[in-house]
Parts: structure tokens; C-alpha cells; sequence
């Protein structure tokens, strides 16, 4: 076989067989019209979200930078697995190199990580808005915003450098086959038949690192933002308060809802297909949900979206209220 060669006594995996939706093949036709529509509406609200952002002057702050980075880690993350998969669907043997799988990897987890760093300063962002207002142009200013963003890209591409190191030692002697649609560091640790104690630990001080802290301190600072806004007198300003948070919480909860049960649930005792459903609303569904989310919910984000579609943009001065 070509995609298991020889190197000495000993066998050496080159290319992986994905077994994904593999228990269906009459359905694969379906697959791919329902994972090509998914794909193209991730693609299209991203971009409409980033393109207005871009575009409004009313939607140059802080948390519309925020978003337009969450928009673009994305479409760059839900675009690391979903063409090769819609490729598979046309081919009886659903393969990926030694290295394109490697390559796979490292987009996945900086593209993951680098998520969950991003939305744990948006909740920075909005703490800051409600319980410092007057402070708030000082404390997120371009330079501190610029500076978060980017700490969040460079915490996943760390992380992910580490990792995809440490996967590329490991000895793969065969089975071949990956019980999924995408590569991942424990489905690779489970083909390896070399010590991955190693590797096993860092994956979980990594969890502890940029899984649970940032989970942990969006939540912390939640629960400040809800004890400030109680304090609010009026029932109008806590609704005001509120809505500024609606749209990046319920983010949050889908984010590391999704990832939590994912990646945090036993490996025993679920089917393929149960294994495929969970991933496919992590990896899949929930890029596409996040546009959706902010433009129901967003007041400038759906001027600004029906502004672009009718060929204009808001003016610079407009009165609208900011709420997220």
C-alpha cells in the first residue's frame, strides 16, 4: 500500500484514510449540498460582518475590532477543514497526506485558540464599558486593542506551534485510518505506537492554559458585568446595559459549550456519529452561528448590513445607539 511504506524494520505511515461519514455512503450526496450551503453562509455573513465594519465609521470602536478579527478567525478556521471535506465526498478513498494532516493541525488549534484568547478580551472589553465607562477610551484605547488582538493570535500560534511539533514525533505505525472528518491531536495519539505520555500532559496543561483560563475569566468578568449592572436604577438602563452584552455572551456559551463537550467528554461510549455531530457543530455550525448572532441581535451591525446592501453607509455622525 502506498499510504504505509517501509523505513528499515519498521512501518511508516505516510497518508491517512478518513472514516467520517463513512456509515452512511448513500447520504453522501446530501452531505455535501447541506456542508456546501453551511460553508457558503459562513463565508458570505463573515465577510457581509467584516465589509461593514470596514466600511461604518459608526462601527470603528474597540468592539466592532474585536468582532472583525472573530469574523476572520472564522472563515480561516471553518476553511481548514470543510473544502477537503467536500472534495471526500466525491472520492471512494478519503485521504490526506502525513503532511497535509500536520498542516491541518496547526490551523486548527491557533485558528481554536486563538478564538478563545479573542473572546475572553471581548468580555474584557465590554467589563470595561460597564463598570469603568468614563476610563473606557484610556483603557481601550487603538494601541491596548491592537495589542490584545494581537496577543490573542500569538497565544494560538504558541500553542499550536508546540503541539504540532510534538505530533510530528510521534511514531505512526499503522492503522491509517482516522475515525473522522479532520485530523486531531487525540485521534493521532490514539494511531501512535510510541510513548505519548508527553504529549498527553501538554495537551492538558494547554486545556488548563488556553481552554479553561480564558473560559474562567469570561465568566468572572460576567459576573462582575451583572453585579454593576443590577445596580443600575432604572429598569430602562439595565436593558440598555444588558444589550450591550447579549450578543458576544451568547457567543461565548455556543463557543465553549461546543468545545467543552467536544473535547472534555469521555471517549467511550459514543458512536462515530455522535462523534461527527459534536464536531461538526464545533468546527462547522458554530462559525456560521456567530454572524447570524451579532446581526439579529446587533442594532448597528443590521443598519449597517441594510446600508451595504442598499450601496451606501451610514454617515460618520449618526445617532444610533452602540449596543452589542
Amino acid at each position: 500500500m502506498k499510504d504505509i511504506k517501509e523505513r528499515g524494520n519498521q512501518t511508516v505511515v505516510t497518508e491517512f484514510i478518513f472514516l467520517g461519514f463513512s456509515n452512511h455512503p448513500e447520504l453522501q450526496g446530501l452531505f455535501f449540498l447541506i456542508f456546501s450551503v453551511v460553508y457558503l453562509v459562513t463565508l458570505l455573513g463573515n465577510l457581509l460582518i467584516l465589509t461593514a465594519i470596514r466600511i461604518n465609521p459608526v462601527l470603528h470602536t474597540p468592539m466592532y475590532y474585536f468582532l472583525s478579527n472573530l469574523s476572520f478567525l472564522d472563515i480561516c478556521y471553518t476553511s481548514t477543514t470543510v473544502p477537503i471535506m467536500l472534495v471526500n465526498f466525491f472520492r471512494e478513498k478519503k485521504t490526506i497526506t502525513y503532511e497535509g494532516c500536520l498542516s491541518q493541525i496547526f490551523f486548527l488549534v491557533t485558528f481554536a485558540g486563538s478564538e478563545g484568547v479573542l473572546l475572553a478580551a471581548m468580555a474584557y472589553d465590554r467589563f470595561i464599558a460597564i463598570c469603568y465607562p468614563l476610563r473606557y477610551p484610556v483603557l481601550m484605547s487603538k494601541r491596548v486593542c491592537a495589542y490584545l488582538a494581537a496577543g490573542s493570535w500569538l497565544c494560538g500560534v504558541v500553542n499550536s506551534l508546540t503541539h504540532t511539533g510534538l505530533t510530528a514525533t510521534l511514531t505512526l505505525c499503522g492503522p491509517n485510518q482516522i475515525s473522522h472528518f479532520l485530523c486531531d491531536i487525540p485521534l493521532l495519539l490514539k494511531l501512535s505506537c510510541s510513548d505519548t505520555s508527553f504529549n498527553e500532559f501538554t495537551l492538558y496543561v494547554s486545556s488548563a492554559t488556553f481552554g479553561v483560563s480564558p473560559c474562567l475569566f469570561t465568566a468572572v468578568s460576567y459576573m462582575l458585568i451583572i453585579s454593576a449592572i443590577l445596580k443600575i436604577q432604572s429598569a430602562q438602563g439595565q436593558q440598555k446595559a444588558f444589550s450591550t452584552c447579549a450578543s458576544h455572551l451568547t457567543v461565548v456559551v455556543i463557543f465553549f459549550g461546543t468545545a467543552n463537550f467536544n473535547y472534555d467528554r469521555p471517549s467511550s461510549g459514543y458512536s462515530l456519529d455522535v462523534d461527527i455531530l459534536v464536531s461538526v457543530l464545533f468546527c462547522i455550525v458554530t462559525p456560521m452561528l456567530n454572524p447570524i448572532i451579532y446581526s439579529l441581535r446587533n442594532k448597528e451591525v443590521k443598519v449597517a448590513l441594510r446600508k451595504l446592501s442598499k450601496g451606501y453607509i451610514l454617515p460618520s455622525d449618526s445617532s444610533v445607539q452602540i449596543s452589542s
